[in-house]
């Protein structure tokens, strides 16, 4: 029965320290997307050395980039574009919010194509090299890179599961 306990409070930690530390990596993170590598490798240093705080593992024990696979968390940089990519769901999906919704535009394509009707996002022209980097197009650019079966989810929980699995394969294939 010890044990038993002892395992609770382990998974009732973890999941506490998840959550918390999930809400502060991802508090605002969004606006990084693009950003040069240096920005996103800090934050991606506070959540390994987060991560071996939460395994309660010495530093250099392990790789952690394992640890953050035990704990299903995505690195930073995939954590940015699930959360842009939930946002664009949302927008798209329920209209809100406004100012989102109002930025992304479905591209409409001349010629009848399987692609029209596979849901992707106009890209507009941008001319200063910061461009890219606005959430008109880093949207676009992220909701036509997804699948055509994880973009024509129903709901908001299938689509961020399946999402999360993408994401989390496609970041931890190279290893």
């Amino acid at each position: 029965m010890r044990l038993m306990l002892e395992l609770v409070c382990f998974l009732m930690m973890l999941m506490f320290l998840s959550a918390l530390v999930s809400a502060r990596l991802d508090y605002v993170n969004s606006i990084l997307f693009g950003c040069p590598q240096k920005h996103i490798s800090r934050l991606q240093r506070v959540q390994h050395a987060l991560s071996r705080v939460v395994m309660q593992q010495a530093y250099r024990s392990s790789s952690s980039t394992e640890l953050l696979k035990q704990l299903h968390w995505l690195p930073i940089e995939w954590r940015i574009r699930f959360k842009l990519a939930t946002s664009i769901y949302k927008a798209l999906h329920t209209g809100h919010p406004p100012y989102l919704t109002d930025l992304l535009q479905y591209h409409k394509s001349s010629v009848s194509t399987h692609s029209s009707t596979s849901q992707l996002l106009a890209i507009p022209r941008y001319n200063l090299s910061l461009g890219f980097r606005s959430f008109r197009i880093s949207a676009a650019r992220i909701w036509n890179s997804l699948t055509p079966q994880i973009r024509q989810c129903q709901t908001l929980a299938t689509f961020r599961c399946h999402l999360k699995i993408n994401y989390f394969q496609s970041a931890f294939s190279a290893t």
